[in-house]
This record gives C-alpha cells, structure tokens and sequence, in this order.
C-alpha cells in the first residue's frame, strides 16, 4: 500500500467537490466549494485548500490527483458547445439523415470532401480543393473542427492528411474519428467526433484550471480524469478526447457507491444541479453499454457505463403550465442557477428586484427570472449572429431580469441560442429554492427563494384559482413533482435493464396507480427487487421518499455527497486496441487498424503480426494513460465460415486490453 494521499477532486453543475483518500484508512477529509464556471479554478481552489486544511497534512504527502466531472454530461444534456466544423471525407449529405447527424449538427458548417477507404482499408482519391477553399471564413467563425472519413478505421490516412492542412492554416483543435473508435458506422463516428470537438475547449479549460492551481499549490503528482467507463486517464489524454469524458461523473459515482456501501447488488441514482444519472450494478460491477453511451438524447460510439441520464436535478427549470383547470408542474430538461444560489452571489441586485417585481400590480411574462454572462472567454463567442451579439452586449456579471432585457416575444429565440452556446446563464425558480423555504436546504439565500415563490403563486390555473394557499405549500407540491419525475426516471431506467422498452411510466395509468398507492377494487403496486443507493448532495433530502415510493430499501451512504470523488481516486488506468484482418480475395489477408494497412500471403503470420501490434498499442497508450504496471488480456473474435467445403476468412478482430493502477508521484 502507498503511504500517499490520494486527492479526488469532482466538478459538478453546481458544487466541486475534494476529498483526501488513503488507500489504508479511506476518506480522510472532505469538502465542497460553488463550482465557478468563468473560472473554474477558483471552485476547485475553494474544495481542495478546505479539504487539505481539514487534514493538515503536507501538500507533499499527495501522491495523485484524480478529477471527475459531469461538465460534458451536462453540456450535451443541455445542448451547450461551442461551434464546430464538420468534415465529411467520403460520404454523401444523405448521410447526414443517419444516426440523428443532422439534428446534432444544427446549425454548424458542414463539408463534404472526395475521398475515403474501403473495407479493406484502399483509398478512393482525396481531393482538397474545397477545404482549401472554405479554410480562411471557417477558420474565423469555429472554435473546433471534426473530421470523420469513409472507413477511416480501416485506413486512417485522409483524415490525417486533412487534420494536418486544418492545424496549419487555423491552428485550432481538430478531432479524427478513428483517434475515438475502432467501430464501423461512419454517420454515428462522425456524430462522436462532432461532439468531441464541441467539447473540447470546456475540458481544456478545466483540465487546465486544475493544473494551474495545482502548481500554484506545490502539488507535484500525476494528474489523472475519470473516463465514462470508470477507468482513469491522464489529463493530457483527457483534453484530446474529451468525448471520453461523458459520463465521467456517473462512472465515479458507481465506483464511489459500490466502495462506500460493499453492495453487489443495486440501482444507483446519482442527483446533481443538471441530471439524474441511473444505472443498475450486478455482482459489484455496472454493465457497460456495449452500443454507445447515450446522453442528450444520441448516442455515441463512446464506451461507458450503461447509464441513463435524465434532464433532472435540484437546479432543473420549474415550468408551471396554467391553462389547465389544474396547474401542472413539470420539472427540467434545462438547469437554471437558482434564485436562492444568485441571490447568495449578487445579493441585492437580485433580491431588491424580486421585492419591486412583487409589488407591481400586474405580473409581467418573465418576472422571476434574470440572465448573467457564463464568462467563458470572448473566443468562444465568435460566429455570433448580429441580434445575438447585440443581446450578448446587454448582459454583463451582474444579473439583469429578463423583463427588461426582452423587450421583444421574438427575443426570447436569441436568449436560448446564447444559453445553448454556453455563454449565458438564466436564473428562475428550482426545486433548491423550494428546498429552502421548506428548511430542508440552507446553504443559500432563503429570501430569493420565498419571493420567488410568492412571484409564481400570483399566477393563477385555468379555472382563476392560486397555484397554492401558500408559499410552503407550493414549495411542497415542486418537492414531490421532483419526488415524482425521479421514480418515473428509475423506473425507466430498471426497465430498460429488463429489456422492457415499450413500457413510459409517464404514460402507463397502471404505474401511476401503483405509485400513487391508489385505492380501488383492482390495486397495483412496483417495487425494485434490491436498494435504491442514492448519491449526491441532496440525496438525503429527496431519496427517502423516492425508495418509499418505489417500496424500495433506501440505503444513502454517508459519504454519497462526495461518492464521485471517492470513485475517482479508486479505479483504474485501461486501455484497448482493436486489429482487423481481412481477406480481399484468396491468398491475401490485409491487416488494418492502429497503424499502417499491411498485405500478406500467410494467414498464421497476419494474425501473430495482428496480435503484436494491439498488444504494442494498447501497452503504449495505457502508459500514455498514466498506467504505472500495465497487464494484458486479449480478446479474439475471428469469423470464418464454411462455404461449399472451403474456409473462407471474413474477418479478424484481435482486441488487446491493458489495465493497471496509475502511477503515484515518487517519495
């Protein structure tokens, strides 16, 4: 055992937390700061000088450093990115319409080269022209490019070609889709590699956050991030496939709840500010989705934990709809900073509006809610249309209510495209700030929180009644909405583990029945056949009632407002690589993948060339991971059939593996 520490270090939505870990002793110290997102370096400065305070030990006497983040969960949950250039080498714009390419790639710039591979990894011919071409505009109005080329796992050697031009003319990041995937399925590889590169300036800027405070501090160890498999990464690796890093946080948490709470056995849901975060662990150990991690609605040929993450949290949108003869309240899918949370930031500049918007006489469409720059750097803000510039102008760090910044229904369109483009926060009414006027939280400002549940009860249903005799018990009625959605959501989740995908809980009237323990002749009841382990800050608030609803047993570990932390410091380093074998014609056997295409007349020498190169790539890039020890598994799928009496070679797939804890800074 080291005589270390281990620093874990988890970046949230809404809080950043620390938490020192001995590999002996466990959880030493723990703490918690505001996640700052226009520099995140001051929240994870506030967590880690807290927590290496509590301990007092020497910032010697840590030997790792471990990040996970839910930052790119959260930013595909809720569209955020920033722009980013698409380069299709090889396919047609139908191919767009596949795999939800389209509808991800929104508004962003699009080309289309001549060029790619074929299965056996032989080049149809390149043509740059058009790149050329568009370069000098593109260059000036993305923060990123994506490249994905027709087989490009088979032969990778246009999309290289083409990283390299786009590097020297724009010297911005450029991702390639076979650095992300070994797997066919060029639409779905290209939609991975359109997210990466939307992604990659949030993580280059945390991972960079981290480092610089790290240094300022004197603390000289490796620093490793969390991927969405559970497995651990260096950071450098980290800020070059930030994709990777989707469901970082979800994956610490398993790992963090199966230490804390020694179950084998559980369903795991993990609340944050932004998500519910809901997986299913068997035997001590989450099932990976062998399809693609699915987040924000697409699904990504990332491999990661098989988590379903839902637009849910202490900080989702309170949408009130008052056309019914009964007001309905539904939670998220967007996350706003709470009115409680600005008020606790800004002070009087939120709560003196709040007090004027509560005396007028007649209540206005956006009382209640207020805009505040992110303060991601000004680079970022590039490609802006002209109105959205102009908006962009308006709003500054202090919050500005949005009834005097729209001016205009049709402003409202602009406001949205500059929060999806993360450049803007908006603040409303949370389930936090219900929260706090029920006494249950009390870390912010409980006064923003009752006004701006006194705004909303003046809003009346369709029939001209209040939402609620009073504040406490509209505060209630958004508590057990949230209480609500999150068993729907786990249901779902434990459903689709069952393989039962017909089933919408929202929709079903049995399972609204059974979980409002309905009477009746007929009566219906759910329940999950083991614990509902609930994760994160709030969880002591909100799961109880969640299991009971579910007639579950609620097991909340004591640590489970830091399980992300813990579960950072906790895993492991793992790397895979993937050779390909083919036969063309009868003879000849291609070998393709990590590396150079190869053609060879020997079958047995192909495969044993095959099984050397995974094994040189996967040992070569676990220690570019940051493994101190790689060991090696290989795995070999070979599919060759009998046709009319003759074998005859389809494909080979020689996967080697390599695994080992990270390196720990030397005494």
């Amino acid at each position: 055992m080291t005589s270390h520490f281990l620093l874990g270090i988890d970046t949230g939505g809404t809080y950043t937390d620390a938490v020192l870990f001995h590999e002996t002793d466990g959880v030493i110290a723990k703490a918690k700061s505001l996640t700052t997102r226009h520099d995140l370096a001051v929240g994870i400065a506030g967590a880690v000088d807290a927590v290496i305070a509590k301990a007092a030990i020497p910032v010697s006497a840590i030997g790792l450093v471990s990040l996970s983040t839910t930052l790119a969960t959260n930013a595909l949950v809720e569209g955020q990115g920033g722009r980013a250039g698409l380069v299709m080498i090889g396919f047609a714009p139908d191919d767009l319409k596949r795999d939800g390419l389209a509808e991800a790639l929104g508004s962003d710039p699009v080309l289309f080269l001549p060029g790619g591979h074929n299965v056996h990894g032989n080049e149809n011919p390149l043509d740059l022209s058009a790149l050329e071409e568009a370069l000098p505009e593109l260059s000036n109005s993305v923060s990123s490019f994506a490249i994905a080329g027709y087989f490009a796992v088979r032969n990778p050697a246009h999309e290289i070609r083409v990283r390299d031009r786009i590097r020297e003319i724009s010297h911005l990041p450029v991702t390639c889709s076979h650095e992300l995937s070994s797997k066919l399925g060029g639409p779905r590889r290209a939609l991975t590699t359109l997210l990466n590169a939307r992604l990659v300036s949030m993580i280059d800027r945390l991972v960079g956050a981290c480092e610089g405070f790290l240094a300022t501090r004197g603390i000289e160890a490796p620093m490793m991030v969390v991927r969405g498999d559970g497995a651990l990464i260096s950071a450098a690796e980290a800020k070059l496939r930030p994709i990777e890093t989707i469901l970082s946080g979800p994956a610490a948490s398993l790992v963090g709840a199966r230490y804390l709470t020694g179950l084998d056995d559980a369903v795991v849901s993990d609340i944050g500010g932004t998500t519910t975060d809901v997986a299913v662990m068997e035997a001590g150990r989450p099932r990976l989705d062998a399809d693609g991690a699915v987040v924000g609605g697409y699904r990504t040929m990332v491999e990661a934990v098989a988590m379903r993450t839902y637009g849910l949290g202490g900080d989702s949108e309170v949408k009130i709809n008052d056309r019914g003869l009964v007001a309905a309240f539904e939670l998220g899918p967007r996350r706003l900073l709470p009115l409680s949370l600005v008020a606790h930031m800004h002070g009087e500049a939120v709560l003196g509006v709040l007090e004027q918007q509560l005396r007028a006489p007649h209540l206005g469409r956006n009382v209640g809610r207020f805009a505040v720059r992110t303060g991601v750097p000004n680079h970022l803000a590039s490609g802006l249309l002209p109105l959205e510039q102009a908006l962009f102008d308006k709003i500054g760090s202090i919050p500005l209510p949005l009834d005097q910044l729209l001016t205009s229904t049709s402003l409202k369109a602009t406001l949205d495209r500059l929060v999806a483009r993360g450049l803007v926060h908006l603040s409303g009414l949370t389930p936090s700030d219900a929260m706090h006027v029920l006494g249950r939280q009390n870390q912010w400002n409980a006064q923003a929180a009752r006004l701006g549940l006194a705004l909303a009860m003046r809003m009346k249903d369709g029939s001209g009644r209040s939402l609620a005799a009073s504040v406490e018990e509209l505060a209630q009625k958004i508590v057990d909405r949230l209480t609500r959605q999150s068993a729907d959501v786990i249901l779902a989740a434990c459903l689709a583990e069952d393989g039962v995908t017909h089933l919408d809980p929202t929709k079903s009237i049995s399972i609204d029945r059974a979980l409002r323990r309905a009477p009746g002749i007929a009566r219906f009841a759910v329940s999950l056949d083991r614990p509902l382990v609930g994760l994160g800050a709030s969880a002591p608030v909100y799961y109880p009632a969640i299991a009971a609803m579910l007639a579950s047993e609620s097991a909340i570990p004591g640590d489970s407002d830091v399980a992300n932390a813990i579960g950072a410091v906790v895993g492991q380093v793992r790397a895979s690589a993937t050779v390909f074998v083919t036969m063309p014609e009868d003879g000849i056997y291609v070998l393709n993948g990590a590396g150079e295409t190869l053609r060879f007349t020997d079958e047995q020498k192909t495969f044993s060339l095959a099984r050397e190169r995974a094994i040189e790539v996967a040992m070569t890039q676990a220690r570019l991971n940051g493994a101190a020890d790689p060991v090696i598994a290989m795995d070999e799928q070979i599919d060759a059939p009998e046709i009319e009496g003759n074998r005859k070679l389809v494909e080979a797939r020689f996967i080697a593996t390599a695994s080992g804890r990270p390196r720990i800074a030397a005494d």
